[in-house]
């Protein structure tokens, strides 16, 4: 029953914190893209995408300590070192995701939507001023629409530093899920070889 419980939180680990771990680490590259480009459909889609990834198989990764307690009860380990540490860890990495990935990635997301839905009202606007321009006086006005483009709509695309403090949560995440691992394969003091 070991070697099965073992397969299984294996398993687990690899289909629900592989995802969230590979999909949250592009998630700050591709809110740069879509913040400085509100009008890129696709980089919105793409951040839509990542962060269903992360919330989705952040639920399912319930099943890794769960197998996990599991298996180190059939092999009779509860007690030692090596995994108390390893269940302290990965209680600690699901609060930096549920408590500080997650979040940002949901305000980013956000900042990403009410930028494109600035960016469309500013096309609008300013095609309209545009025309009604070019009928009235005969002249066309080029930088006034520019002027107040999507750089001027988005004041929410003007922090970066957002992508960066979201970047750094993820790679302490994801530090935590390499010790965790290093933890299970190695087994410091463990009586059951390694």
């Amino acid at each position: 029953m070991t070697k099965f419980f073992l397969v299984l939180h294996v398993l687990a680990a690899i289909v629900a914190v592989g995802p969230v771990t590979v999909a949250a680490s592009m998630f700050p590259p591709g809110a740069r893209r879509a913040l400085a480009d509100p009008g890129d459909q696709r980089a919105a889609e793409t951040l839509r995408l990542l962060h269903r990834i992360c919330r989705v198989y952040a639920g399912l990764g319930i099943a890794v300590p769960v197998l996990g307690l599991a298996t180190a009860m059939s092999m009779g380990v509860l007690g030692d070192a090596w995994l108390i540490a390893s269940m302290a860890l990965t209680g600690i990495a699901a609060a930096v995701l549920l408590a500080l990935v997650l979040p940002r990635q949901e305000e980013l997301l956000e900042a990403v939507e009410a930028a494109a839905g600035a960016d469309a009202t500013t096309e609008v606007t300013a095609t309209t001023v545009t025309t009604a321009t070019t009928v009235t006086t005969g002249t066309t006005v080029t930088a006034g629409a520019g002027a107040t483009g999507a750089g001027a709509a988005t004041g929410v695309a003007a922090n970066p530093r957002a992508t960066v403090r979201l970047a750094m949560f993820i790679g302490i995440f994801n530090l935590l899920w390499a010790t965790v691992t290093i933890l299970m394969i190695v087994r410091p003091g463990s009586t059951t070889g390694a």
